[in-house]
């Protein structure tokens, strides 16, 4: 138990930038979506779905979002455009955790998000557990429909999250972490 703990209480964001080769090898790659597969889902309806970009699939992506970005930008200088084909390519492996939450006679959309959220969490904590650093976001392209539908995204469908894993270039710095006595209270409260 100490061991677990110790591993969620070390767990850091890494900028995707900070991280590199090599990633997950096929059998990491099943044990981390095998992980992230298993959290809570009220009515077992499995309310989201994984996307994996690795090797030049990055930069197929990245085309996607290079798309979006000149049709809002037409005037983008070169570097911007680079960056963004980039986007997806900072980190050796980015998997995406797609919500497919909706409409339900039993189960509130609202679990179904939360549940999705889990999955991304999950992910998250199954890289560190392997020796991997993670960074789990979205960015202006998670909300962006046109890159959605060039992600193979159904319209019911939404990012819950980009998790770019890799190898950590240096050691994490630990940030501020809010004291326990601002965010949890007793109740009732006095």
């Amino acid at each position: 138990m100490a061991d677990a703990l110790e591993l969620l209480k070390t767990r850091r964001s890494i900028k995707p930038i900070e991280l590199s080769g090599p990633g997950p090898s096929a059998a990491e790659l099943e044990t981390l979506l095998t992980v992230a597969s298993r959290v809570p889902d009220h009515g077992k309806l499995v309310p989201w779905r994984f996307i994996i970009f690795e090797g030049d699939a990055r930069l197929a992506a990245g085309d996607a979002i290079v798309a979006a970005f000149r049709r809002k930008y037409p005037d983008a200088k070169p570097e911007h455009v680079e960056a963004e084909r980039q986007r997806l390519a900072r980190a050796p492996l980015v998997i995406a955790v797609v919500s497919r939450a909706g409409q339900h006679v039993k189960i509130p959309e609202w679990e179904q998000v939360l549940s999705a959220g889990a999955a991304t969490m999950s992910l998250v904590l199954a890289a560190h557990a392997l020796g991997y650093g993670a960074n789990w976001i979205t960015e202006w392209y998670a909300y962006d429909r046109a890159v959605l539908d060039a992600l193979g995204l159904m319209a019911n469908e939404r990012i819950a999250g980009f998790v770019h894993i890799g190898r950590p270039k240096q050691p994490p710095e630990d940030r501020p972490r809010p004291p326990l006595a601002a965010i949890a209270t007793r109740f009732p409260q006095s």
